[in-house]
């Protein structure tokens, strides 16, 4: 009897356009330093979990957090380019570290608009850091998604 493998499903954190990794203006994400995964545009500023499991962090400045899925896949979600040096301005936490959520839970508030007018790009960034536990991964790379959208197909070790 054949081994069942193992699957995990990532939603979109956010409304938006779909991009590939490699298109976003940030070396450090379209060379994949960080990990594998993808893009979106927001259309929107409301990010949600985009698959069940423990904000691991979220950090100081509010434009990134990481969280862990059961499976024990790190996913970092980044909000923005060079977001960073806006230490926290256009963005709302609504939650805390350290908390389950469930896919589609909100997280965070991003205003686009304000971030836009400092000059960043809003180009949000799902990131699987740990790639040595993923056997592949498939990328819905239509070019608009949703919330409830599936952007990442995991094969899981």
């Amino acid at each position: 009897m054949r081994k069942e493998e193992k699957a995990l499903k990532i939603t979109s954190p956010v409304k938006g356009k779909v991009i590939d990794i490699t298109k976003v203006p940030d070396e450090v994400f379209a060379k994949k330093l960080v990990g594998e995964g993808i893009a979106v545009i927001p259309s929107d500023g409301e990010i949600v979990a985009p698959c069940d499991g423990v904000i691991t962090q979220i950090f100081k400045s509010n434009h990134a957090f990481t969280m862990e899925t059961k499976e024990g896949i790190e996913i970092l979600v980044h909000l923005g380019i060079d977001t960073v040096e806006l230490k926290g301005e256009g963005f709302l936490r609504v939650i805390g570290d350290e908390v389950n959520v469930k896919r589609g839970d909100l997280l965070i508030k991003m205003d686009l608009e304000k971030i836009i007018k400092k000059g960043k790009l809003t180009t949000t960034m799902i990131i699987i850091t740990n790639m040595d536990k993923v056997k592949s991964l498939n990328k819905n790379l239509d070019s608009l998604t949703d919330v409830s959208d599936v952007i990442l197909e995991l094969k899981l070790k």
